[in-house]
């Protein structure tokens, strides 16, 4: 399955890599060349857009498909963040202040808490973002590359913040009563955020030099 996930991804990475072609080569050719007609009465680039528009449109629908299901996770995570942030380990008392509001590890707890909601919030905007593109050749350039990598940046904060909020849950109830049981689940703890890290990191970085390495083709102004 990782595999046809990659080789649907290179859909993606080969689209924005022709565009950037077409643009340096746009670059260099003399600007009456670009709106020259062929025998058939079309342009460069509306020679171009019909000759890969099965690409353009399979890299729509893998961008789709990927962005949805980075949605359902992103989604999910804001509500158990979300509901965690108003059922606060150990409760409030009569006035209605969190009874382990001195603790430490209750402040680790909320600030995490925090960040994991405000990060897969800004994920599923991101992931939102690029479910409504208009899907053109010019937004696989840029635009859908830098919203897919953000958003994959963010969720990866939101689901660390979550594991440490519920490290720090874990310390409040254990901590005294059966200390030694947080040694053998700390290391668990990261299990979850290395998975995602070592599974999303190839795609994070192939888009990330398909993107950018490919302005070198670019020519340098003078």
């Amino acid at each position: 399955m990782s595999k046809i996930f990659l080789q649907e991804s290179y859909l993606l990475l080969f689209t924005n890599g022709l565009t950037f072609y077409l643009q340096a080569v746009e670059s260099y050719v003399h600007p009456s060349f670009r709106v020259q007609r062929n025998k058939l009465n079309k342009t460069p680039r509306e020679v171009f857009t019909e000759e890969h528009e099965g690409l353009v449109r399979d890299g729509e629908k893998w961008m789709k498909d990927t962005a949805q299901s980075y949605t359902f996770v992103a989604a999910l995570i804001i509500t158990v963040v979300f509901a965690v942030a108003f059922t606060v380990p150990g409760g409030n008392n009569n006035s209605g202040i969190p009874n382990f509001s001195q603790e430490r590890p209750f402040i680790i707890f909320i600030a995490s808490d925090a960040l994991a909601l405000f990060s897969s919030t800004t994920s599923l905007l991101m992931f939102l973002g690029i479910l409504t593109s208009r899907y053109s050749e010019e937004d696989f350039l840029m635009a859908l590359p830098n919203k897919l990598m953000f958003g994959l940046v963010t969720m990866f904060f939101s689901i660390a913040s979550m594991i440490v909020a519920f490290g720090a849950t874990v310390y409040l109830f254990l901590s005294r009563p059966w200390k030694w049981v947080i040694f053998p689940i700390s290391p668990l703890r990261c299990v979850p955020v290395t998975l995602f890290g070592l599974l999303q990191f190839p795609l994070l970085l192939e888009i990330y030099l398909s993107t950018y390495r490919s302005s070198t083709l670019q020519p340098s102004e003078e």
